[in-house]
């Protein structure tokens, strides 16, 4: 990465965060820090990526504003963190659109869905869009099998290509290597980490979501969105090979394999959005970057619209509705598929490797990591080396 005013200066916090250390036990943020003595910008890179934003060091931070060495560290790391998806991005002329995300990532999304339903609109006759389709297979009268298909695949296989090589120059930046990417033990610990949110734990009392008292409630919204989407993608899967394979052909009934998970993903999404979007809101904005509240609003906005037109294409499939919302629907999904690689949707991706990364460290180092401290440093002891750091 080249040198930004947000990497720089995330690099004179993570200066003065080396000195104090009464942080190291929070999160994996600070160990990592620790064992370094100098920060390169692919080093702030990792750290911003490795940081899950749950700020309980800036409310136990005694050097925060309004102190003079203004310490502020999940709100410098999550700006860092943003610039970092459009250093990484694949192909590099789409950089850009991590720029004003938000609105970038809303107006692609509305594009898409008017395409999609003119498309329709122009290619069908009215009756058939309009009409009532019960019989296997009627979701392909509206939207043949061969134009739904090979656009998700298309789209599917693009963002999935762009989300690798993502991954793939992160990792060659911030020092890794393909060997690395081999070794099962780390790869398993963090499988681990990913699917348990560990680091949204807070060591088991929670983080601060909102405010200085500690919560689990974004952690277990996390897990809902994740979990939600996760459930709906293995909805999808099932679909396709019930029709591949076994030539059953939606829509299936309301007991079937791919409609029960469709709804039990779908309620997790609308669960785990909606949650989300809520805690943006009311959460204390002095550790967050208020910058950045589009790009994660658009992203879960798209999420939580997607699950519900989902739903009210269930609900509405024997009805002349069913055309126009499957369209929409169709083209909701294929926007999202679109926009992923130029979303707030890359960050699972970079915390991923981010986090291989730090349990390939914590293998090869033979520091021993201490828990949390049970009260604040000495300002006496730290004030001398604060005073250089902030220099």
């Amino acid at each position: 990465m080249h040198s930004t005013d947000a990497i720089i200066e995330a690099r004179r916090q993570a200066e003065v965060c080396n000195a104090c250390r009464y942080c190291e036990g929070y999160c994996a943020v600070f160990p990592a820090l620790e064992r370094r003595r100098a920060f390169t910008n692919s080093d702030i890179a990792y750290l911003a990526n490795l940081c899950h934003n749950c700020k309980g060091c800036y409310y136990a931070c005694q050097y925060a504003p309004p102190h003079a060495f203004a310490v502020n560290f999940p709100k410098v790391l999550a700006e860092v963190r943003h610039e970092t998806y459009a250093a990484y991005a694949w192909p590099r002329a789409f950089a850009g659109v991590f720029e004003r995300n938000g609105v970038i990532v809303s107006l692609a999304a509305a594009i898409i869905v008017t395409v999609v339903l003119v498309g329709v609109g122009w290619l069908q006759d009215p009756d058939v869009i309009f009409g009532i389709h019960t019989q296997p297979g009627a979701f392909y009268a509206v939207i043949p099998w061969s134009v739904m298909g090979g656009l998700s695949a298309v789209v599917f296989l693009y963002s999935m290509l762009a989300l690798v090589m993502g991954f793939v120059n992160f990792w060659r930046d911030t020092g890794g290597r393909a060997s690395e990417l081999a070794d099962i033990t780390p790869l398993a610990q963090t499988a681990s980490d990913v699917l348990s949110l560990r680091h949204l734990g807070g060591g088991g009392h929670g983080c601060n979501d909102r405010d200085e008292s500690f919560s689990t409630l974004r952690r277990w919204l996390h897990h809902a969105t994740f979990y939600g989407f996760m459930i709906c993608f293995a909805s999808t899967g099932t679909a396709w090979f019930y029709d591949t394979f076994l030539n059953w052909m939606a829509p299936y009934p309301i007991t079937s394999l791919p409609v029960v998970l469709g709804c039990v993903g779908g309620i997790g999404l609308i669960i785990g959005t909606a949650g989300l979007f809520w805690l943006k809101l009311v959460s204390d904005q002095e550790p967050t970057s208020r910058r950045l509240l589009g790009a994660d609003v658009a992203l879960l906005m798209l999420l939580g619209t997607i699950s519900f037109s989902g739903f009210l294409l269930l609900g509405l499939r024997a009805t002349p509705a069913m055309g126009t919302l499957l369209a929409l629907h169709v083209g909701l999904v294929l926007a999202f598929f679109v926009v992923i690689p130029y979303s707030k949707f890359v960050h699972g991706v970079y915390r991923a490797a981010a986090l291989l990364r730090n349990r390939l460290e914590l293998r090869n180092s033979t520091a021993p990591q201490r828990v949390l401290p049970a009260k604040p440093a000495d300002k006496g002891e730290t004030a001398e080396i604060f005073s250089a750091s902030a220099k």
